[in-house]
């Protein structure tokens, strides 16, 4: 049985089948996703402050320090976050100096200054570092994940540089898509649940940002511009959330969103809760105090609210940053450009000129140099073709205009096996052996040259797509699979119709000098 021949076969039907819908642009079944120079859409480049992600991490951390300090009944005095991002309280109870001093060293990268019970906290040069790093890294990662619970089709999304993010949407070319994602993208999403400072809370008019740091308070307004005092070291904040989802108000029909904690962040938000009825408590989300209820009684389970006058749209968008996790520092945008759809239309043109003017030019080289061997190459080309839009369709690939200029190199590169294996044929045909011992041994000879050049064109082919940004992934990938399709079609799959010939009795020396254009004088 000719297992070689079957294999082609089977694989040109899986190829024919699975490039129709990206050939006709069907809408069912799968298809080639067209990449932002393609189709058009948007392009951002965004830069990360990462130093606002030290100032968050601080905040953090002093708050760990107020919650297992109150938990212990280890009592501090003047627990404040300094402008130079240093934490600093006062221990009042010398006997528990020890227990405090093990409670500090756990956290890790932290610089522990003493005199005598006063105590000053920084970071270590090393975690500072860590901690930018992460932010950017941290953002891509968020930005991907709000971009694919939006269901946007292939974004590119990828680190540049220090502190830069680039950021591709293919497809988006209206403004008011334009302005969805950018609000989705650009939204840090902190969310924090903060104490009003019942104390001095009609002075918040009155106070200056000096003035209420000189209490460890912090001024925040609502949307309506009404300016709340409250405890600049936050109850709790966004890392603790497990989930956010748009509700509406039973009372006001206006969407909501509820968010839940995690088992931590429902101990924390139930003692403080408890421990202060009567109190307001304000949530609130990028440094805008959404609302500051009046704590009513103990509110254990771990959720909670957020309204607002959120439009649905709004809602929904807050519900997919709160989701998919806050930024640990906010981006700017740096650079925006749209890519409009004419000029993506002008791409596909000129490159479906250059993929088809290559592809009828090696098509007719191959039957005109090699004769009816060439035809067979050339059999061997078409379901190369077929084999490589299949396979990008069938795993949702995106199709860039470098990567169309990959399926235009692995047309030469598919031919090019051929051209080695005829080579090899046409010599021992010239030298009188016979057949089959040509045919087979053309083959063996010419698989090591063949292993050698597509082997190391696909080790730079990865390297490319693990290294590289979209255009250049693109690339990668189209030339990727070209090449594992052309080591199928180009050498199991002419071989299979060679030995299908030789069985059926279809070729004879005589036949196979016609084939490869061989005139008797040539021997």
């Amino acid at each position: 049985m000719n297992f070689r021949l079957i294999i082609f076969l089977v694989s040109i039907v899986f190829g024919v089948f699975l490039s129709v819908p990206s050939f006709l642009q069907l809408d069912k079944g799968p298809k080639i996703t067209l990449g932002l120079d393609l189709q058009g859409g948007l392009h951002m480049l965004l830069g990360v402050k990462t130093d606002e992600a030290i100032k968050s991490k601080i905040k953090t951390i002093a708050g760990s320090i107020k919650y297992f300090t109150d938990d212990d009944d280890i009592i501090i005095d003047n627990l404040k976050v300094k402008r130079n991002n240093s934490i600093t309280f006062e221990l009042l109870d010398k006997d528990a100096k020890v227990k405090l001093d093990e409670e500090l060293k756990k956290i890790k990268g932290l610089v522990i200054k003493t005199d005598g019970l006063k105590y000053s906290l920084t970071l270590t040069p090393k975690e500072k570092k860590l901690i930018k790093n992460y932010a950017v890294t941290q953002a891509v990662d968020t930005i991907r994940n709000r971009l694919d619970m939006t269901g946007t089709a292939e974004p590119t999304v990828a680190k540049q540089g220090k502190d830069k993010i680039l950021v591709e949407l293919p497809g988006v070319k209206t403004p008011e898509e334009e302005k969805n994602a950018r609000d989705i993208i650009s939204k840090a999403a902190h969310l924090q649940l903060m104490a009003v400072d019942e104390d001095r809370a009609d002075q918040a008019n009155k106070m200056s940002e000096d003035e209420a740091r000189e209490y460890g308070d912090v001024i925040l307004k609502n949307a309506e511009g009404k300016k709340y005092l409250l405890k600049e070291i936050p109850i709790l904040d966004g890392s603790m959330l497990t989930d956010a989802r748009v509700a509406f108000s039973q009372q006001s029909g206006q969407p909501v969103i509820n968010f839940t904690l995690n088992s931590t962040g429902a101990r924390i938000f139930g003692d403080f809760s408890g421990k202060n009825v009567g109190k307001r408590m304000a949530v609130v989300l990028d440094n805008l105090v959404y609302s500051a209820p009046y704590i009513r009684e103990r509110i254990g389970g771990g959720s909670g609210q957020i309204s607002g006058n959120f439009s649905t749209v709004e809602a929904h968008n807050v519900a997919i940053a709160l989701r998919s996790g806050a930024l640990l520092a906010p981006v700017e945008l740096l650079e925006k450009r749209s890519v409009g759809p004419s000029l993506g239309a002008d791409s596909i043109k000129q490159s479906s000129i250059a993929l088809i003017s290559g592809f009828v030019i090696v098509f007719f080289f191959m039957i005109f140099y090699y004769g009816r061997a060439g035809v067979i190459a050339d059999i061997a080309l078409v379901a190369n073709l077929f084999l490589l839009i299949a396979v990008m369709a069938l795993f949702g690939a995106t199709l860039t205009l470098p990567g169309m200029a990959g399926i235009v190199l692995t047309v030469g590169m598919a031919v090019d096996a051929n051209v080695i294996i005829n080579e090899r044929i046409r010599e021992l045909l010239k030298e009188g052996k016979n057949v089959k011992y040509a045919i087979e041994k053309g083959y063996d000879n010419a698989m090591t040259a063949i292993l050698d050049a597509n082997i190391t064109t696909l080790i730079a082919a990865v390297v490319l797509y693990a290294y590289g940004t979209g255009p250049i992934k693109g690339f990668a990938i189209t030339m990727s699979i070209g090449i594992l399709a052309s080591m199928l079609t180009a050498i199991l799959g002419t071989h299979g119709i060679y030995q299908y010939l030789l069985d059926k009795n279809k070729i004879n020396i005589k036949d196979m000098n016609k084939w490869f254009g061989i005139k008797m004088e040539d021997k």
